[in-house]
């Protein structure tokens, strides 16, 4: 009986604990991992002191290429990818998350499926392109961008709006991105 009774309490505990949340990896309202919506981006050197940072070049023009900012690990993996707003300072407008670590506060990453933001999280709005449908979230900012191709086929080659009860729960996110801009 002592042996169950242990055993249970064991349980207990182990269930009653939640796995903690990597902060350097986290999504939440203002914040991606160390990027704070007040983020500068002559900030991010620090802030990715040990990890590698590509920005914009220029042409031999001077005309600059690119305006995004790409954040790797050390190691060659893909973190971010950073957009800038146009402001004479400028900020962060938008990131686009390419690492699974990576995720919400409700568990949502790239690797996970449309079934999983439905269930946790509230969609606002869908919006349908000629080749992707994009999740807004309320009250987020964070979106979703589903390709077409995980569509069912008479809805991936028309342009009429697709309806959130027509996105198959198995459909695999393409883009998971926040918008601060």
């Amino acid at each position: 009986m002592k042996y169950l009774s242990g055993l249970c309490l064991f349980l207990l505990l182990f269930i009653s604990c939640k796995k903690e949340q990597d902060p350097n990896f986290s999504i939440a309202a203002d914040r991606v991992g160390k990027i704070e919506k007040s983020t500068k981006i002559n900030e991010l050197d620090k802030i990715f002191e040990t990890d590698s940072l590509i920005k914009p070049s220029s042409s031999p023009e001077g005309n600059r290429t690119s305006n995004l900012i790409e954040v790797y690990e050390k190691g060659g993996k893909q973190l971010l990818s950073i957009t800038p707003t146009a402001d004479s300072i400028p900020g962060i407008a938008n990131i686009r998350i390419h690492d699974a670590r990576y995720t919400t506060e409700n568990g949502i990453s790239v690797l996970s499926t449309f079934k999983d933001i439905r269930e946790k999280l509230p969609v606002k709005k869908v919006i349908t392109s000629l080749n992707n449908v994009v999740i807004l979230i309320k009250e987020n900012d964070v979106y979703f961008t589903i390709s077409k191709d995980e569509l069912p086929a008479e809805l991936r080659f028309n342009n009429t709006d697709i309806d959130v009860v027509q996105i198959p729960d198995g459909a695999k996110i393409k883009y998971m991105m926040v918008g601060w801009n």
